[in-house]
């Protein structure tokens, strides 16, 4: 008899969504997390007394998040207390303007009117589009589309996604210049493509449509995004759900064909009927399961995928209030710039001089996170920066890029900056592969496109092991936040349909 009826390898937001809906539905269920806490890129991190987000910074689309609690039985807001963050951003264009976006959309349209008056039909229509067709995304996202059938499906459930089809076979940039004329509007919309980890020119069309996400909410969770997954874990074990930390899976256990357990870095083995991987995909398959047991088309079909772009982030806490006006600011270049840094400098192992930037300010939402007085700021550098540096290594390049972070700090926010810094950290491409074992450091887990989404990505119920199931930003829509969490509805379902 197994240990276990499943066995989930990670703890991200698909891992413990997973586990937390199998748990609710009477499976006996182990959690197997590698590092000290829960939620992976969507984690917190504690140092001299200031509270760090580790990656993601924001919450939006929450359809998935309350459709996991609807399903545990559970009030969403008796575990996650979520803050609308309203002005939903400042935003610090390349041409030197600067403005303040409001999360209502007429104010928004005001905003965008003193700006660009003359994109205002292009404007309208965008609005139009984007907020219908992010109001379906929801639904798409719980969907399963992993087989032609199922997607043929999933289109017959939200028929009139259908209408939206043509902004998906499109680029972003291709239809920021269709609608609008203004470089700065241009560059606003079409920047989002990174979002995902896409330059403009090569991004999905329906990513221009992210930043319309956050007018339908945008919050920070109380406490942390660590708040998100420490949340799940919490309603899970309510019913049973078993989490532990600091144990590191080496391989899943295989019966001929069938998942049937794992074995620990310390040779432990855990027996189970299930198997839900919430890593990497190409881990999954070509080291734990490993190659030797793949079928030639999967070893071939695994290995063609390519890693999500990389990204370092930078942690700074101050003495003092910064002079920012959003919880979020973003730093926006031209489109041209925007695609050279793809172009120029990521593919060719270079990590550009000058590039946009996401601002976070936690401390704005929450002081808790900061002694009284004191604030937080995440920066995530806004455009991709390649994992091994051409002729060069992050360990080494760590200094100059801290002191270049500041820099940006210094001329976008504080001159006097340098005054009132407290904690400075910066996690490198490379960081994030030692801590959260992203390969490569890729925070989106694979590269996204097209033929990269859905049906076309690592299938969420294993088409080459029986009894394995993945989850998380491998899978399905990709590896945004709630992607991730909708991943972990798409998996529990799976395994409710092959074993409920």
């Amino acid at each position: 008899m197994a240990d276990y009826d499943a066995v989930v390898i990670g703890a991200g937001l698909g891992g413990i969504s997973t586990a937390a809906l199998l748990s609710s539905n009477g499976f006996k269920t182990l959690v197997l997390e590698q590092a000290e806490m829960v939620g992976g890129c969507c984690s917190s991190f504690c140092h001299q007394g200031y509270k760090f987000d580790t990656g993601a910074t924001m919450v939006m689309l929450v359809q998935p998040l309350q459709e996991i609690f609807r399903r545990l039985g559970r009030n969403l807001e008796d575990y996650i207390d979520l803050i609308p963050c309203d002005p939903i951003y400042s935003i610090h264009a390349f041409d030197g303007s600067r403005f303040t976006v409001p999360m209502d959309i007429e104010e928004a349209t005001a905003v965008i009117a003193s700006i660009a008056p003359g994109d205002m039909e292009g404007w309208k229509k965008y609005v139009k589009v984007g907020l219908a067709m992010m109001e379906l995304l929801g639904e798409m996202m719980l969907t399963p589309a992993n087989t032609i059938a199922e997607t043929v499906c999933m289109y017959r459930k939200t028929p009139g996604i259908m209408r939206y089809l043509p902004y998906m076979l499109r680029t972003a940039q291709g239809i920021a210049l269709q609608w609008l004329h203004n470089p700065l509007l241009q560059s606003t919309v079409a920047f989002q493509a990174y979002c995902a980890g896409s330059p403009p020119d090569l991004g999905m069309g329906s990513l221009i449509f992210v930043a319309l996400c956050e007018h339908l909410g945008i919050y920070y969770p109380r406490g942390g995004m660590s708040a998100l997954p420490e949340g799940i874990q919490r309603a899970g074990e309510e019913s049973g759900l078993e989490v532990r930390l600091n144990q590191k899976v080496e391989k899943i256990l295989l019966d001929g064909k069938r998942a049937c357990g794992i074995r620990l870095e310390d040779g432990t083995e855990v027996t189970s009927n299930i198997v839900v991987s919430n890593v990497n995909a190409k881990v999954t398959y070509l080291k734990m399961i490993g190659p030797e047991n793949l079928a030639a088309w999967a070893k071939k079909a695994i290995g063609s995928y390519e890693m999500a772009m990389a990204s370092p982030m930078v942690y700074v806490s101050l003495d003092t209030r910064p002079p920012l006006h959003a919880h979020n600011t973003m730093g926006i270049t031209s489109l041209e710039a925007g695609n050279r840094i793809w172009h120029d400098h990521y593919k060719r192992g270079l990590i550009p001089t000058q590039c946009g930037f996401l601002l976070n300010w936690p401390t704005e939402s929450d002081p808790s996170l900061a002694p009284q007085g004191h604030h937080i700021l995440n920066l995530a550098w806004g455009a991709p920066a390649p994992y091994a540096p051409l002729g060069d290594n992050w360990d080494r390049l760590k200094p100059a890029f801290t002191e270049a972070a500041i820099g940006v700090l210094e001329r976008e926010v504080m001159p006097d900056i340098r005054d009132h810094l407290q904690v400075v950290e910066v996690a490198t491409p490379l960081d994030f592969e030692r801590m959260l074992l992203l390969p490569r450091g890729a925070i989106y887990g694979l590269f996204l496109d097209l033929f990269s989404a859905a049906m076309f990505r690592p299938h969420s119920r294993s088409r080459v092991v029986k009894n394995l199931y993945l989850a998380g930003a491998s899978t399905g829509m990709g590896g945004s936040l709630p992607t991730t969490l909708a991943s972990g509805v798409v998996a529990s379902d799976y395994i409710l349909q092959d074993h409920g």
